[in-house]
């Protein structure tokens, strides 16, 4: 049997040899809570201990994938960031609720399996998911041939976190006065590269050796950096009592399309471009594709990865909690003024 599978394209002993090198990656994660390990019909942890800490748990969940940076990592043959960049998106979507990631499933689905591709993607997975307390639980890899095309993989993840129910952050307690600071980004992150692959590869002509003017490297490393996570710094201001009053994750819509789904219905959100520095990987896509400013902040984070709502009198002591986090810089944005739940781009 195993044979005629192997002829129709399916390569189980790859299936043994892919899970063999992860093993030991994936086990470094896990928690006191985590009870099985690689190889169970399903993952085993121990939601009752590791929610003693919480007097109401509220489980928040997401799930997401990688989307077409996958194709940049194709052309670079390079595939140990995309894992960190599943991860750490996941963990930033719960934490715009004010959740603190617990658990992490992947979903890692091929043409063909390739192990050391497959390990590649989970060590960055297990890199990300050890740095923020998250346990690798399990996971799933998939051998599909004639669904993808050759030397195509698709990557998801699915992330569990808990929050206490009266600290659910939700945007319900914005009011116009209160202000708007931003969390410097390294990049694209997750979002855009479709758009970014037209202007710069299709259109454009370049290969992902070049490197234009005002890159500091290639153009394939540079839209290869890891999704930035902040669930590090944005938890040791919750745990210093900081009232955040909304998180917005600057993911796929940008500045125009996520920063008001977390405004009450008679705000807007005023934000100043010139108050922090654009990247210039967004500045050479802006150029060369003759794109609008509407458009590139409705598609690009343009330097900022996540937006956090507080009240003016609270920014200098958030200020003061990351004086241990220099590795995240902040810029204050703009302001809530009265408007009807849109973001205003001013210079």
């Amino acid at each position: 049997m195993s044979d005629a599978y192997a002829q129709a394209g399916v390569n189980i002993e790859a299936g043994n040899e892919t899970v063999r090198r992860i093993k030991d990656k994936v086990k470094k994660t896990f928690s006191s809570h985590v009870l099985t390990g690689i190889g169970s019909f399903g993952a085993l942890y121990d939601i009752k201990s590791a929610l003693e800490p919480y007097h109401h748990p509220v489980l928040v969940q997401s799930i997401d994938g990688v989307g077409t940076k996958l194709s940049v990592a194709r052309m670079m043959a390079k595939y140990d960031t995309v894992g960190m960049d599943i991860v750490n998106h996941c963990c930033n979507d719960i934490l715009a609720m004010g959740a603190r990631p617990l658990t992490f499933l992947d979903y890692v689905a091929n043409e063909k399996l390739d192990p050391q591709v497959v390990e590649d993607i989970v060590a960055g997975m297990a890199e990300s998911c050890s740095q923020n307390g998250v346990s690798l639980i399990g996971g799933e890899t998939a051998e599909m041939p004639g669904t993808y095309a050759p030397g195509e993989h698709d990557i998801a993840g699915c992330i569990t976190g808990v929050v206490e129910k009266d600290k659910i952050i939700t945007g319900e307690t914005i009011v116009p006065g209160d202000i708007v600071i931003g969390f410097a980004s390294n990049g694209l992150h997750t979002n855009g590269y479709s758009l970014a692959r037209k202007i710069l590869f299709a259109d454009g002509g370049l290969a992902v050796t070049d490197r234009p003017e005002g890159l500091s490297e290639s153009l394939g490393l540079t839209l290869l950096k890891p999704h930035t996570n902040y669930v590090l710094p944005v938890m040791h201001m919750l745990d210093a009592g900081i009232n955040i009053k909304g998180i917005a994750h600057i993911t796929g819509g940008g500045f125009i399309d996520n920063i008001p789904r977390v405004l009450p219905e008679n705000c807007n959100a005023e934000i100043q471009k010139s108050s922090w520095p654009v990247l210039s990987i967004f500045n050479i896509l802006e150029k060369m594709g003759a794109v609008d400013q509407y458009t590139m902040y409705r598609t690009f984070n343009m330097g900022i990865g996540l937006v956090l709502v507080v009240s003016a009198g609270d920014e200098e002591k958030m200020r003061s909690s990351l004086s241990n986090f220099p590795q995240f810089p902040l810029y204050r944005l703009g302001k809530i003024v009265t408007g009807e739940q849109k973001v205003i781009l001013t210079e």
